[in-house]
């Protein structure tokens, strides 16, 4: 019984291979490349295994009266970009778009979706919509708290070490290079004799001695 040899590999086949061996790095690459912030999402959602809020519970609507010929503030873009801003209330740490774009059980956030859909259309800008947001359920409904009071110190508190510490370190340096010339200028006295002179006081001297 005869084996039958493996039939050598056509053009096409190796060509086929070779794009594939080849494609390997770009893959590596784009999956390096992917958005951050979807990645972070992705993981968030794995890591949340607390209760999720219902609807009813949380939610609050947040509505303003339309603006007189009001047209939509922001488009769909500029939109989710703002949902960003806004933390999902259902008790994950989500913002609005990224919760209602991956967690499709969660009722909350595509009702405070509608909300900012309904601000943008009355022609209300971002930072009005973040306001109404906040006076509805309190500072925790933005990812990032407000630069204000004590948040405010927060922020700048490390500034401000930073920037004495260095006030402190520039003093220091300039008192040693004062002392430092100060002790280069101190010079040794001048004394005005011959050399036959010099002979006899040390020779008087080691007398002494």
């Amino acid at each position: 019984m005869t084996r039958s040899r493996p039939r050598p590999l056509t053009g096409s086949q190796t060509m086929t291979r070779r794009s594939f061996v080849l494609a390997i790095p770009v893959l590596g690459l784009a999956a390096a490349a992917f958005p951050r912030r979807i990645r972070a999402a992705q993981v968030a959602v794995q890591t949340f295994n607390g209760p999720m809020a219902d609807a009813e519970a949380v939610y609050r609507p947040v509505t303003l009266e339309p603006k007189p010929n009001a047209k939509p503030s922001m488009t769909d873009a500029q939109r989710d970009d703002l949902e960003h801003q806004i933390h999902c209330q259902c008790g994950c740490n989500l913002d609005v778009y990224t919760c209602r774009t991956t967690d499709f059980a969660c009722s909350v956030s595509p009702a405070m979706h509608s909300d900012v859909m309904g601000l943008v259309v009355g022609g209300h800008s971002a930072q009005e919509i973040l306001a109404a947001f906040k006076s509805m359920y309190g500072e925790k409904v933005l990812m990032s708290p407000v630069k204000s009071g004590f948040n405010l110190v927060g922020y700048t508190m490390p500034f401000v070490a930073l920037g004495t510490g260095a006030v402190v370190v520039a003093a220091l340096l300039q008192r040693w290079k004062s002392r430092t010339r100060a002790m280069g200028s101190v010079s040794h006295p001048h004394v005005d004799a011959t050399e036959g002179e010099l002979a006899a006081l040390d020779a008087a001297v080691r007398k002494d001695g």
